[in-house]
């Protein structure tokens, strides 16, 4: 279990690159990690239906089930008639011939039964591959991880960000003095306090670094947003807060879009316009596939705006139930309604004066909402709930959605007059399979991205990777490839670079290309040196003298003079 946070990290993107829950045992049948079903009760020993694994562990060879119940191993479980388990595919992790545990996959549904059937050997091959990368990556750990209790500890007492420690059941264990403040409640009595902590995130195998949640206890509630780490068999809920960025120092606008990746025809398109409504006070609406980026876009615009030195406030109008939705946004007074605090409230609509107020899928929002909403947009006034007096407000209004208004204006899902206040300029995001040379570019980006959160070192990706992730069709959009370079950050071994072996299987039945090796070398290459190109304009622009560049790009000064020749960049001033 002192591991156990290392585990769970993998259990996750291992289940969310192969789109199947994952669960893992260790020899004892204790449940180290797990997501789905299976994401609750670390450190609990399995009950008695837990025959697959035994034979796993006593055997050392894998199992596979693609139809439960009349399976052998099946015959004379107590919990058979109850089930939900479909079918199963589990994997021994050894060590020098010893079972240290069991790492498995489960489908839950018809469509992930047939996942698993259709490519038992695909992912046996790959679940064990994998497998033995990352015990080797664990045992190094083991090693590094004395005396973590006590640099924990005092780690949770002294930081500025809100933290709950909780136990299997969620009663909280601890709570340091900025979550106390936050929550309104007391040390006295915070002991023992059961708090359901329910998550807002719409994608159940989603990896975040921020997810909204409901905090409740009894019809006391609160909206947060924060993350669940487990770590030494406890829960833990780290708060984070909208901080206004007062301390944004205003730079040129190649420099604020430099989070917008992406030279694709459509992006640059998408880029200048970007530049050119920023400072508008007009709605802008966001239209584009789940996982394209809505949001970065959204802070962007911001950002580039006289208002960039104001807060930026986001909710997503899909996660939060109705009753909670409105007092977020309205905020609520005094009395207001059961429950409510005895300060009163203000919304995130007051709470984004001077700046920007994100509304991330707004085609969810509730019809009884989107009448008031389009009065704020009118009056520009807020009435908070069970108050007689409306507060002005300077708010500019970016919303998002992936859904078609024409046709839920047709069938009465959402008002016609609110859309036009919020179409004043329509974005349409592209997906990603529709972004010619841009996958390089984001690849490049999330790789230096995810090593530098991580602390490991840059691994680099081979030709025939790229060429696989190029042809594939990105269903998740950007949000997917992120999380899957994620993954391949934490599971390639140090000074490898990222091969086709570490892919996920379905990366393997991508389309070729007609002469896909000629094909992608062009291609490739050109992205390559279209990508080295950017990053050290980028950074003469940035930096003006050559030795920073050539220190922070991590090659020698003769070598960045050679570069600027073979690039033309000699008219960039530096000295």
């Amino acid at each position: 279990m002192q591991l156990q946070p290392t585990i769970l990290r993998f259990t996750q993107m291992l289940s969310a690159v192969l789109k199947i829950d994952a669960e893992v045992v260790d020899a004892d049948l204790v449940r180290i990690a797990g997501t789905g079903p299976y994401s609750k009760f670390f450190g609990k020993k399995l009950n008695t239906s837990s025959r697959i694994f035994r034979y796993i562990i006593e055997t050392n060879e894998e199992k596979v089930v693609v139809k439960s119940r009349t399976d052998p191993l099946c015959e004379g479980c107590n919990n058979k008639s109850s089930c939900r388990e479909m079918a199963f595919l589990g994997v021994p992790i050894m060590i020098e011939d010893r079972c240290l545990g069991v790492i498995s996959l489960v489908a839950f549904t018809e469509d992930s039964r047939e996942r698993i059937k259709d490519n038992v050997q695909l992912f046996s091959d790959y679940v064990k591959h994998i497998a033995q990368i990352v015990v080797s990556k664990v045992v190094e750990k083991n090693s590094k991880n004395k005396g973590l209790d006590e640099v924990f500890t005092h780690l949770i007492e002294n930081m500025d960000q809100g933290v709950l420690v909780l136990d299997e059941n969620n009663r909280v264990k601890y709570g340091n003095q900025p979550a106390l403040n936050n929550l309104n409640i007391k040390q006295d009595a915070l002991y023992d306090l059961e708090i359901k902590i329910r998550s807002l995130s719409l994608h159940n195998n989603e990896i975040k670094s921020h997810q909204q949640h409901i905090i409740s206890q009894g019809e006391w509630q609160k909206l947060i947003v924060g993350q669940f780490y487990n770590t030494q068999g406890q829960q833990l809920f780290l708060m984070a807060y909208h901080q206004p960025n007062s301390d944004f120092m205003i730079q040129d606008h190649g420099s604020l879009l430099s989070t917008v990746i992406g030279e694709s025809t459509k992006m640059r398109q998408l880029k200048k316009m970007i530049t050119r409504v920023a400072s508008s006070p007009s709605s802008v609406l966001i239209n584009g596939e789940s996982g394209t980026g809505k949001e970065v876009i959204a802070n962007a615009v911001h950002n580039l705006s006289d208002r960039s030195q104001s807060p930026f406030i986001a909710i997503n109008c899909a996660a939060i139930p109705e009753p909670l939705l409105e007092s977020e946004l309205f905020g609520y007074v005094k009395g207001a309604f059961t429950g409510a605090s005895n300060k009163g409230k203000n919304g995130l609509i007051q709470a984004a004066n001077k700046g920007t107020l994100f509304l991330d899928e707004i085609g969810d929002m509730p019809m009884t909402l989107q009448a008031k909403l389009l009065r704020v947009l009118e009056e520009r006034k807020v009435m908070p709930i069970g108050s007689n007096n409306a507060v002005p407000v300077d708010i500019r209004i970016i919303s998002a959605t992936n859904h078609n208004f024409q046709e839920m204006i047709a069938t009465n899902k959402f008002r016609e007059d609110l859309y036009y206040r919020l179409n004043v300029i329509p974005f349409q995001l592209p997906p990603l399979r529709e972004r010619e040379g841009d996958i390089a570019l984001l690849t490049n980006y999330f790789l230096e991205y995810h090593t530098q959160k991580i602390g490991v070192v840059y691994p680099g990706i081979s030709a025939e990777a790229m060429r696989r992730l190029n042809v594939y069709h990105w269903p998740g959009n950007v949000r997917e490839l992120s999380n899957l370079i994620e993954y391949l950050v934490n599971i390639v071994p140090e000074g490898d670079q990222i091969d086709i072996d570490l892919l996920p299987p379905h990366f393997e039945q991508a389309p070729e290309v007609a002469c896909p090796e000629e094909a992608y070398n062009d291609d490739y290459s050109m992205s390559l040196e279209d990508m080295e190109r950017n990053r050290i304009e980028e950074a003469i622009y940035r930096l003006g003298n050559r030795k920073m560049v050539a220190e922070e790009l991590g090659i020698g000064i003769a070598t960045l003079y050679r570069k600027i020749k073979k690039y033309e960049l000699n008219n960039h001033r530096t000295s």
